[in-house]
């Protein structure tokens, strides 16, 4: 794990298996080596033991000491500062070089806490982090171990580990523990398992549907494409459904590239799949776009390129609640097969839905989070399930 660590770093352990020596390790070892380090711990019960931990590990470098501040002065310049997050405000306004928080799942409004307060401590000396935990449901922690597992967050990485990959825990007693806990309880705090937290989220069965891998087309079968546009802050992502059989068999997102390479993408997609329609978002930079396609635009490598069937999607609250139902109720019937892709199923899992004031339903990701697998995706169900009931009357392609 060492070895393969990120700026950022997320470690969903099971319970006993050593996260916090870990931790204490990763911290002791920067401090000694002449960094400001800061622990940051939900609670104040958390953190005395820490404390006297980090306190023993470091006597022999230690220049000065306050037990009330719980802070460390080390030779060579490090520094060791111990948080509790019972204040929010905690480390606000320090410069670390690197932090570790400890049992993140627990740390109420730990999306507030990172963004506003830890982060912006790292920001000087370009700091890194570790986030060890235990899961607990699909809270921010889970949306941190997905960025973790994206392939295009270079910064991050992430690992889960359960209970019974630590030396230190027999079988037969992780064995006697199964038997005694309900299974959610067990696959939470021994397998180190995100589980969906029973009466919330947009789509159920997620985990059960996404088993695929890639496939290429098939003969006799009809393909369509689902697409969201982006251009720097989100994604783009081509979503590829086989109509035919009712299975997701390719996607790709991609970030940081210029419209005409992504308009020559979707050709080269449209290639393999030959799609019978491409519902694409039509909403501000994606009008132009679907425009070049259906007119056979795109000279990128010379010569012209050919019409593209698009339809253009227009993203309202209402379009968007419609596309997200039908896909909601499709994963969850059993209806339709999904990749197994981690980006995708983080998305799909932490996906939300709220009330407004006026009673309407709004969908979307959570604050700072994507969606952009979603709604292609959602978009690609939608053109296949009207593929198979043969008209095109369904889609809602007007504003």
């Amino acid at each position: 794990m060492i070895g393969e660590a990120k700026r950022f770093n997320v470690a969903a352990c099971g319970r006993q298996i050593g996260k916090t020596t870990l931790g204490i390790d990763r911290l002791a070892r920067a401090a000694a080596n002449g960094q400001p380090t800061a622990w940051f711990a939900p609670t104040y019960k958390y953190l005395e033991q820490v404390w006297r931990a980090l306190r023993r590990a470091l006597e022999p470098v230690t220049t000065g000491k306050s037990e009330q501040q719980h802070h460390l002065d080390l030779r060579d310049g490090g520094s060791v500062d111990c948080w509790s997050l019972d204040d929010e405000d905690a480390g606000r306004g320090r410069r670390y070089g690197l932090i570790v928080v400890d049992e993140a799942a627990m740390v109420r409004n730990l999306e507030d806490v990172w963004q506003a307060s830890l982060r912006p401590t790292l920001s000087v000396l370009e700091g890194g982090a570790w986030f060890l935990s235990t899961p607990k449901g699909l809270n921010f922690f889970h949306r941190l171990y997905q960025l973790g597992q994206d392939e295009l967050e270079p910064e991050w990485r992430s690992w889960q580990m359960p209970s019974s990959a630590s030396p230190y825990i027999k079988p037969e007693e992780l064995e006697a523990a199964r038997r005694a806990m309900p299974e959610r309880v067990y696959a939470q705090e021994f397998l180190a398992q995100f589980l969906e937290v029973e009466g919330s989220g947009v789509f159920r069965g997620v985990p059960a549907a996404a088993y695929l891998q890639p496939s290429p087309p098939q003969r006799g079968h009809t393909y369509v494409i689902g697409c969201d546009w982006a251009r720097s802050n989100d994604f783009t992502v081509f979503s590829i459904v086989d109509a035919s059989t009712y299975e997701q068999v390719a996607m790709d997102r991609f970030t940081q590239i210029d419209f005409e390479f992504q308009t020559e993408r979707l050709h080269r997609w449209a290639d393999v799949y030959q799609p019978r329609v491409i519902l694409a978002e039509a909403n501000a930079l994606g009008q132009p776009l679907v425009e070049r396609l259906q007119q056979g635009y795109g000279r990128l490598y010379g010569g012209g390129r050919r019409a593209l069937p698009v339809q253009p999607w227009w993203s309202t609250n209402a379009t968007k609640a419609a596309i997200v139902q039908g896909l909601s109720v499709a994963i969850e019937n059993g209806d339709l097969a999904l990749l197994d892709d981690t980006v995708q199923t983080g998305e799909l899992q932490a996906y939300e839905v709220e009330r407004t004031v006026s009673g309407m339903l709004r969908y979307g990701a959570p604050s700072g989070q994507h969606d952009d697998t979603v709604i292609a995706l959602a978009l690609a169900w939608a053109a296949a399930s009207v593929e198979s009931q043969t008209t095109r009357s369904s889609y809602a392609f007007s504003r």
